[in-house]
């Protein structure tokens, strides 16, 4: 299945490509597409960049849109009235900051999530926010201590990888307490290489959903030794 697309929308050019480049990094399979500027570079919103840019990120599984300032959402919206019936109701305007909603979403949907809950992802990251506490998981039937060897521990890359692909066990589960699956929990743990991790886990999964976390820590998360 296609994933959800997202669609950045910045007053600034290179902001929107670089927010994209970013996401990118956290979710390969997912459209995610710049409409940064105005047509002729300068700074501010293009109707016709936003309009082309729904097209292009919606690929049949609807498009989420994340912008930086009100008048961007409001060039958004308008693209919005413009689209046919069928389409419009394929695209969402995420009450969301742009960075860490954007990084979110993408994690979201490239573990499959739906349209709704890939805007629901953007706008419950909250930047600054201390690490969420994880799901409870009653008495963990599968636990692990493991330590960081890749590289940047759990920020960006890894993280994103982590949270997508513990997102599709049947279980609860934690690191340090906090949720492991979501990326912006995982990041704002700080864990760096050399730190020891927690995980615990509970539900019908628990000891696959462990057995996961410890094969990428193992494998330094696909990263170069």
């Amino acid at each position: 299945m296609t994933p959800v697309g997202l669609l950045i929308v910045s007053h600034s050019t290179r902001l929107a490509e670089g927010v994209v480049e970013l996401a990118e990094q956290m979710a390969r399979s997912v459209p995610i597409v710049a409409a940064g500027g105005m047509d002729d570079g300068g700074l501010g919103t293009s109707f016709e960049k936003v309009m082309k840019g729904v097209e292009e990120a919606d690929q049949g599984e609807g498009v989420v849109i994340l912008a930086d300032l009100g008048s961007a959402v409001m060039t958004a919206e308008s693209v919005l009235e413009f689209l046919d019936d069928d389409q419009r109701s394929r695209v969402r305007v995420a009450d969301a900051a742009l960075v860490e909603g954007s990084v979110a979403a993408a994690v979201a949907a490239e573990a499959g999530a739906g349209l709704d809950a890939v805007m629901r992802a953007a706008e419950e990251a909250v930047p600054g926010a201390p690490a969420e506490e994880g799901p409870e998981v009653g008495e963990p039937t599968a636990s692990a201590v493991l330590t960081l060897t890749n590289r940047t521990g759990l920020h960006a890359r890894p993280a994103a990888v982590l949270a997508g692909r513990l997102s599709q066990f049947d279980a609860q589960i934690t690191i340090n307490g906090a949720d492991a699956q979501s990326v912006m929990a995982l990041m704002a743990l700080g864990a760096r290489k050399g730190s020891q991790v927690v995980v615990e886990a509970s539900g019908p999964e628990a000891e696959a959903a462990v057995g996961m976390v410890r094969e990428l820590v193992e494998r330094n998360f696909g990263e170069p030794e």
